[in-house]
């Protein structure tokens, strides 16, 4: 699993996290007392759900978490609704929440002569940040990097200043969460540049052993975002090249490793289809 899923599922099972219970429609109360389950579900082949919690006997709730646009997804979780219930017995309320940084384009809705499925697909760029930033919660003040924020370095600030005044035990872990899901969001220069201004969580990036894996939180942010770069370059000229990108396409785009990647931008100069470069 990637370590941006990871880390967002840590911060989203924590008790004082409220995001997931706004989403949900629980109060604060109700998602307390929510048990969350470890399971591999049955199926033909393996099936591995990100979360999957019991607020009482018989209600579950599923979530995905997804940063890349899979055009699939809908048809994935039919099957993890299908699967849960041969598990559990009951049916689960499913979310998708997508964390990626390009703009949200999967399907909700399934819909056959004989077939209708349908989930909720949440941006988590659609909840503003301020709440969570406002949070008394960490984890919420931490997440809110995700959101939509309405200035990035006045929010990374506010988001340090929290973890600055935080419980000393928990700080260097925050940090590097924080610093982790900045990537998503190209933010990790200004989380370093920041938290150099912050004296309390500067003595944090010198710890013998916080600092480095802060450091190389930071540094796969930035490879992160040269990876994607690419991918939106690949993208741009195939659609000079071929025209409008079909879905099967998008989905084999967004699954390249940065190696492939830069095969498929040479590739592409010599290629005659669409099939033949992506083959």
């Amino acid at each position: 699993m990637h370590e941006y899923d990871t880390t967002l599922k840590t911060l989203l099972t924590r008790p004082g996290c409220g995001l997931l219970a706004s989403v949900t429609g629980c109060s604060m109360d109700q998602w307390s007392k929510i048990q969350w389950h470890n399971v591999e579900l049955p199926e033909v082949r393996s099936l591995r759900v990100d979360l999957l919690g019991e607020l009482a006997p018989g209600k579950l709730i599923h979530i995905e978490l997804q940063r890349s646009n899979d055009p699939t997804m809908v048809f994935r979780m039919a099957e993890y609704a299908l699967s849960i219930h041969r598990s559990y017995g009951h049916w689960p309320v499913q979310f998708v929440l997508y964390i990626g940084d390009a703009p949200m384009r999967m399907p909700a809705r399934l819909e056959t002569d004989s077939i209708t499925f349908a989930c909720r697909m949440l941006d988590i760029r659609e909840f503003d940040a301020e709440p969570l930033i406002r949070s008394p919660h960490l984890e919420d003040n931490i997440i809110a990097i995700l959101a939509r924020l309405r200035n990035d370095r006045e929010s990374v600030r506010r988001i340090l200043e929290q973890i600055a005044v935080s419980d000393p035990t928990g700080r260097g872990l925050a940090l590097k969460e924080l610093t982790m899901l900045a990537g998503l969001r190209k933010l990790e220069s200004v989380i370093g540049q920041e938290t150099r201004k912050m004296p309390i969580l500067d003595d944090i990036m010198d710890h013998d052993l916080l600092g480095p894996a802060i450091r190389q939180g930071l540094e796969q942010g930035r490879e992160e975002g040269r990876e994607e770069g690419e991918r939106k370059l690949l993208r741009i000229m195939i659609e000079e090249r071929f025209g409008p990108v079909p879905a099967w396409a998008m989905q084999r785009v967004d699954s390249l490793t940065q190696p492939e990647l830069e095969r498929m931008c040479r590739k592409i100069l010599v290629s005659c289809s669409l099939e033949e470069l992506l083959g």
